[in-house]
């Protein structure tokens, strides 16, 4: 019987360090993509100070089935020049490509990209997949999960022997995302959650940084946040402070009750039960008992990853 490799594909994610948020973007989508099945080398995860990133960025693409290029407006320009690390990659990439010039090793992913050519010229016309739209996310994130796990939703069906036999249909495999959907690993971002999903829960931060917000209906001003999950100790709301930036001292808040009601614009601060303290601003709220074609939470947050509760600094 011949044997199936089950050895999760290796994937390097070259990109252009663009700013935090874009950053933030790529650890997302390379935490949710290792949660899904795939071996993602990344240089925030695989490298540490004092590394030497031309060795790294030299075995990351050697020993990987598939590369990501994120094609950001940065990206395009330091590729097509040459420079930064993105330059040092492309060069690796290109002598790769040039021995086979048909293979599909790099998958261009486009975001962030204003320019009308939206792939590097050593990639040439290769087939591209765009998360420019944040809409089609969901989509997107499926078919390039699909196509790193080779598990097309339509395989190519089989020649038959009579040209008359009706074709078989193939089964619709849904792609249904289980709670990975709903992390933002990163110690701060702006998050927006249907809240009437995953019972209204959403993880941000991983580790001893991890915090398991749980939200319910209340309006469409103001939101419950509970204390339920085994990951948080208190919630309290600062309502003395605008900004995050503005809290000197988290414990100053009372954090004695289960349940919490942030209105728009105001200060939730939760403590988990690792004693680090993480700030959340809810920017917006859509109920759908009021109007609303759907529920939904915007909000920003950060964690304060030096276990202080002061957010100031």
């Amino acid at each position: 019987m011949e044997q199936i490799d089950e050895t999760p594909p290796q994937v390097f994610i070259s990109y252009s360090h663009d700013s935090d948020e874009h950053k933030n973007w790529i650890i997302q989508l390379a935490t949710r993509l290792r949660s899904n099945g795939v071996d993602i080398i990344l240089d925030a995860w695989n490298t540490k100070l004092g590394s030497d990133l031309a060795s790294f960025m030299e075995r990351g693409l050697s020993k990987s089935q598939r590369v990501i290029c994120v094609c950001s407006d940065n990206y395009l320009v330091k590729a097509n020049e040459g420079k930064g690390g993105a330059g040092y990659e492309k060069q690796i990439m290109t002598s790769e490509l040039v021995v086979d010039q048909n293979t599909n090793w790099v998958i261009p992913l486009i975001v962030n990209n204003s320019s009308t050519k939206k792939t590097p010229t050593f990639l040439g016309v290769r087939k591209y997949i765009s998360f420019e739209d944040p809409k089609l996310y969901e989509a997107k994130y499926e078919e390039l999960l699909r196509d790193i796990l080779d598990e097309p939703v339509l395989p190519i069906p089989p020649i038959g022997q009579n040209p008359f036999k009706v074709v078989k249909d193939f089964a619709q495999q849904k792609f249904l995302p289980t709670n990975e959907k709903y992390v933002s690993p990163s110690t701060f971002g702006t998050v927006t959650f249907d809240y009437s999903n995953n019972n209204g829960r959403y993880f941000i931060g991983q580790g001893e940084l991890a915090f398991e917000l749980d939200f319910s209906k209340s309006s469409n001003w103001n939101i419950q946040l509970y204390n339920d999950p085994s990951s948080i100790k208190t919630v309290a709301i600062a309502k003395d402070v605008n900004e995050i930036s503005e809290i000197v001292d988290a414990r100053q808040y009372d954090g004695s009750s289960r349940v919490r009601r942030p209105n728009i614009n105001q200060i939730a601060v939760l403590q988990n039960s690792n004693g680090f303290y993480a700030a959340i601003k809810i920017l917006a709220i859509k109920d759908d008992t009021r109007g609303e074609e759907y529920d939904e939470v915007i909000f920003e947050y950060k964690i304060q990853t030096n276990g202080s509760p002061d957010f100031s600094n």
